[in-house]
């Protein structure tokens, strides 16, 4: 097993011995920066039985691993300068071209799927009204979500909303809106969802975990500071606010415990 100290240095070997051993809480040292970190902080390779590079976003794919910081631009360079067959000692370790967009899009499905594990627990209300109504409640929300292709008037409205409740401290509250309409009506099973909100609860946890590491992975900022004009409703469409076509609620199912951690997902 290597130890945090021997990660550190550039003699010890890069790989892991399995995706089930090491003592809770070891650390693994990113191919490109050489830096030792949380794994929940590195993305896994492996080889494929074709010899290919296959990201382990599990982290439970079997044979041993090598880990990359998650981030876009360290996966781009470890395959541009061929880390990977210095790693796995074998000249025919390739990384496809597209390894950061596929990671990517990975990391998007993720978050798609931890939205839909949260309304299944209960943790997602969806509509204008019923948006503005959760800001206003006692509880208030975890997150706002907004589709991408949300109207700059809708935005504007709910931002109105957490100003009301939270003052100054608006940017505390998480503004998800990386997702389109299409994308959160598949993920929440309704139709024409153009805003949504997290409340309190395992399943916003989770969501918001996943969410922070595909934005990680992108190199974007997960508050409503510094994280573009969008934020303001300066950037939309001509989309309607779902208040108007706002459906009938729909019942929620108890859902099971996410930690929101891709590489512990089942």
């Amino acid at each position: 097993m290597t130890t945090a100290r021997e990660a550190d240095d550039p003699a010890i070997a890069d790989l892991d011995a399995g995706p089930l051993t090491g003592r809770h809480g070891a650390r693994r040292t990113c191919i490109v920066t050489r830096v030792s970190q949380d794994p929940a902080r590195l993305i896994r390779f492996v080889l494929g039985p074709d010899g290919t590079v296959v990201p382990d976003l599990r982290a439970r794919l079997p044979g041993r691993g090598a880990w990359v910081s998650a981030r876009r631009e360290a996966v781009a360079e470890a395959a541009r300068r061929r880390l990977f067959q210095r790693a796995f000692k074998t000249k025919t370790a390739e990384a496809a071209d597209d390894v950061a967009d596929r990671i990517a899009e990975s990391l998007r499905e993720d978050l798609r799927q931890g939205l839909a594990l949260a309304n299944k627990a209960g943790c997602v209300v969806a509509g204008f009204a019923k948006v503005e109504a959760a800001i206003g409640d006692r509880a208030g929300v975890a997150a706002i979500v907004h589709a991408s292709d949300a109207s700059a008037d809708g935005r504007r409205k709910i931002a109105a909303a957490l100003h009301r409740r939270h003052g100054d401290a608006i940017s505390r509250v998480p503004i998800i809106d990386d997702l389109s309409g299409v994308e959160l009506d598949m993920a929440l099973g309704r139709d024409h969802v153009i805003h949504a909100a997290l409340v309190a609860g395992v399943g916003a946890s989770g969501c918001l975990a996943r969410w922070r590491r595909y934005r990680s992975f992108e190199g974007v900022a997960t508050t409503t500071e510094g994280t573009g004009s969008a934020r303001d409703g300066e950037i939309g469409s001509d989309l309607p606010d779902d208040d108007v076509t706002d459906l009938a609620g729909t019942g929620t199912v108890a859902g099971g415990r996410d930690d929101g951690n891709p590489q512990g997902l089942g």
